[in-house]
């Protein structure tokens, strides 16, 4: 006896995304843009160190002038017995003062502090607590709204125990002419080389990405029907794991195709008998009506014989149109919650009246443990599914003869998480060696007098393997002298996890029994 739970409300969908679509970028330009960019990031800074190198290189030599000037003048200071003086001929500070360019100031100190000669307003150093005799040091300074560059001196007078200073300063027109010229000798020349620099890297990019355009070019000259794989040894190195995989999508599509056109070919063949019969009995019926035959017995059988021609051509579009819709599937996310039980009870019920007619026990046999139950749910696609179940109790229906037993069952298996769907029968089963092959489309077991399409198990293994799972095919049971194996089909599916349900707090299941015809109809309770 099987324990089937109530069909539960439908699970909401997931609202879709609106998955902008991202702007399009150009691998030019983006190489490009990550070559200039740094460049001309560096530039600026290569003008900044630029001019600060030419600054030093400027001040050396003027430096070097001002430090043996004021070497020079701190020898003229004398310490005589009455007093500090300090000796500069008046033609020595004429030329002292000629510069044509800058102004030149200088001044000496007394160890006193008192001044001897030279400019009175010229800036004192700073360092006069930390002065250190014979030391020439430079600084820079500001007089007069000018900058200045000063060479100072502290000189040691013998007898003397404070400093005497000496100061020698000049302003900076030459050093910034001199900075200037240094500049222009250095930037100028990149002002050509730049653009030159960034033409070469235009034609170096537009080279090096000639194998894709050419790439491009053979991809768009090829016909529609040539799907044979691209040549790697005609594109860069960087690009070949890209043309493997173009190469691989390639082989798959060629396969893809020969399958469909083989499947298309097969589909016209198993169409074009039941609608050739149909034509013929329509024939046959217009013939017998145009002699003038009135045997209704006659045309009756003619009529019977298209219905049932008609009936074979509209079985096989519905399982053409049921393969199409799996294979659409392919790639679809798995996202409806599943009730195996309550799937099963639809599909079984609906199947009752034609075992009934075939004279077969079709039963169901599921858990009756409320946590077993709770376990045979699963993610899936619904419609699917239920095609899958509908399929493989067809299948069992068309082969079991009269008399024989169909069983649909579901079993959870704790231990790995997955719940068990078996469909069993007591027909003739399937010998080994065809066990592979049933699973093909429009395949037919070798000796079979049944109707059908062939594509029914076909359906059953392309919904097996969307849900990640294969049909497993073994005999019912062991054969045994005088009987019939049967066979058993077992598609193990993820069970969804659930929490523990209450003591007595499950709703009352369904119960289905065996669907007897010593029964007469099946029953619910």
């Amino acid at each position: 006896m099987a324990r089937l739970r109530p069909r539960a409300p439908g699970a909401a969908t997931a609202a879709a995304g609106d998955g902008r679509r991202k702007e399009q970028r150009s691998l030019f330009g983006e190489i490009l843009d990550w070559m200039l960019a740094p460049l001309l990031l560096l530039w600026p800074m290569s003008l900044a160190l630029t001019w600060l190198a030419a600054q030093g290189i400027a001040n050396k030599p003027y430096d070097r002038a001002l430090v043996e000037t004021v070497r020079s003048l701190s020898q003229r200071i004398e310490a005589p017995d009455d007093g500090v003086r300090f000796d500069l001929p008046r033609e020595t500070a004429r030329l002292l003062r000629s510069d044509e360019v800058d102004t030149v100031f200088y001044q000496v100190i007394g160890p006193a502090g008192e001044f001897l000669s030279g400019d009175r307003d010229l800036p004192s150093p700073p360092d006069a607590d930390t002065a250190t005799a014979g030391e020439v040091r430079m600084r820079d300074e500001e007089l007069h709204g000018d900058g200045l560059r000063i060479a100072y001196l502290w000189v040691q007078l013998p007898g003397i125990e404070r400093l005497a200073l000496v100061q020698v300063g000049e302003t900076l027109t030459k050093r910034s002419r001199l900075a200037t010229e240094i500049i222009k000798g250095v930037i100028l020349p990149q002002f050509v080389i730049l653009p030159v620099a960034v033409l070469l890297v235009w034609l170096a990019l537009a080279r090096g990405l000639a194998p894709l355009g050419a790439l491009q070019q053979r991809i768009h000259e090829r016909p529609p029907d040539d799907l044979s794989p691209l040549d790697v040894r005609d594109v860069p190195e960087e690009v070949s794991p890209l043309v493997e995989a173009i190469n691989d999508l390639l082989e798959r599509q060629e396969v893809s195709l020969r399958t469909q056109k083989r499947f298309l070919a097969d589909a016209a063949h198993q169409l074009k008998t039941p609608l050739a019969g149909m034509r013929m009995q329509a024939e046959l019926a217009l013939r017998e009506i145009d002699a003038g035959h009135d045997d209704a017995q006659a045309l009756k059988a003619t009529l019977g014989h298209m219905a049932h021609a008609s009936q074979q051509a509209a079985h096989t579009v519905n399982q053409l149109l049921s393969m199409a819709r799996a294979e659409a599937k392919t790639g679809v996310p798995l996202q409806d919650r599943v009730d195996l039980l309550v799937l099963v009870t639809d599909v079984v019920r609906d199947a009752v009246p034609r075992a009934l007619d075939l004279g077969i026990d079709l039963g169901f046999e599921g858990p009756e443990a409320p946590r077993d139950v709770a376990r045979c749910q699963v993610l899936g696609h619904a419609v699917l599914l239920r095609e899958l179940l509908v399929n493989l109790v067809d299948n069992a229906l068309h082969y079991t003869p009269t008399g024989g037993v169909v069983t649909v069952r579901v079993q959870p298996q704790a231990e790995d998480g997955k719940v068990a769907l078996q469909v069993e029968d007591s027909g003739p089963g399937i010998p080994p060696a065809e066990r592979e092959l049933v699973f093909q489309p429009f395949y037919r077991a070798l000796g079979t007098t049944v109707d059908g399409s062939g594509l029914g198990l076909a359906i059953v293994a392309e919904v097996a393997a969307l849900h990640g799972s294969v049909v497993e095919l073994d005999d019912a049971r062991e054969a045994a002298p005088g009987t019939a194996p049967g066979a058993r089909f077992t598609l193990r599916l993820s069970s969804l996890p659930v929490d523990e349900p209450p003591e007595g707090g499950e709703a009352q299941p369904l119960l289905l029994t065996q669907a007897s015809v010593a029964g007469g109809v099946p029953q619910l309770s």
